[in-house]
């Protein structure tokens, strides 16, 4: 007897990262509805102040040994935090929270491609096809003027904020090891909050209302943004958690 092709199991690890891409995806539906009630850069502030305090009250005892070096990686892993999502949350302002999930994601094959334009380190061909074909998906989620790269002012913003996530990540990767994950963490989030609100100035962006509305968005995004199981990538959020480890990997 012929054997009975099976279908292939999924394996409880690739069940896990295909549940946080749901929760990652559902995070940019949740930010598009906070934006009815706040600006974008007070949201930010505001998400990434309550991420800080969720991660400060459990790391009291060890912020007493903060250095300077794990102060200015996170004041300038928080600087690329804050340009990150601030820009990302600009651009859901004016298109489909479908749309900045998809370019946002992009960040992954910009990695290599941002080590190799800075750094100098020509990626593999596994990312150079990753490149082309994320590439390629950019321009079909564009849509009919995808092929002569007239993107939308809302695209464009979101498409620059993978630049910031894709250098965030770059700099969490070359000061890993170097520092405290803990203290680290505590201090890019609080520069990316502090960051937020100070921009809420030349934006003239006006301060919103009370609502509860925003308040469990700011809280519950801020508890997923400091999310991930893995220590070396504890501060990237689980979102990103996988393509900080995919490009560990790729590097070795």
């Amino acid at each position: 007897m012929k054997s009975i092709s099976r279908i292939p199991r999924i394996s409880k690890a690739e069940a896990v990262l295909i549940l946080i891409t749901m929760l990652w995806g559902g995070t940019f539906l949740l930010v598009q509805h906070a934006m009815t009630v706040s600006g974008p850069m007070f949201f930010v502030g505001l998400r990434f102040a309550a991420a800080a305090l969720i991660v400060a009250l459990f790391s009291i005892k060890v912020l007493r040994g903060l250095t300077f070096l794990e102060l200015k990686a996170g004041v300038f892993i928080g600087t690329a935090i804050m340009l990150g999502y601030g820009l990302q949350t600009i651009g859901l302002q004016t298109i489909p929270s479908s749309q900045p999930a998809f370019i946002t994601a992009l960040y992954v094959p910009c990695v290599p491609l941002l080590q190799w334009l800075v750094l100098g380190r020509r990626p593999g061909l596994m990312p150079t096809l990753g490149i082309i074909l994320a590439f390629t998906g950019l321009m079909l989620v564009a849509g009919p003027q995808g092929a002569s790269l007239q993107l939308s002012s809302g695209e464009i913003v979101t498409l620059i904020s993978t630049v910031a996530i894709a250098a965030e990540i770059i700099m969490i990767s070359a000061y890993a090891g170097e520092v405290d994950v803990r203290r680290v963490t505590v201090v890019q989030l609080a520069t990316a909050s502090a960051l937020a609100f100070l921009m809420i100035v030349p934006t003239e962006e006006h301060l919103p209302d009370f609502s509860w509305l925003l308040v469990l968005s700011a809280v519950g995004l801020g508890t997923w943004d400091h999310e991930c199981g893995d220590p070396d990538c504890h501060e990237l959020g689980t979102e990103k958690c996988f393509a900080y480890t995919r490009h560990r990997d790729l590097c070795r």
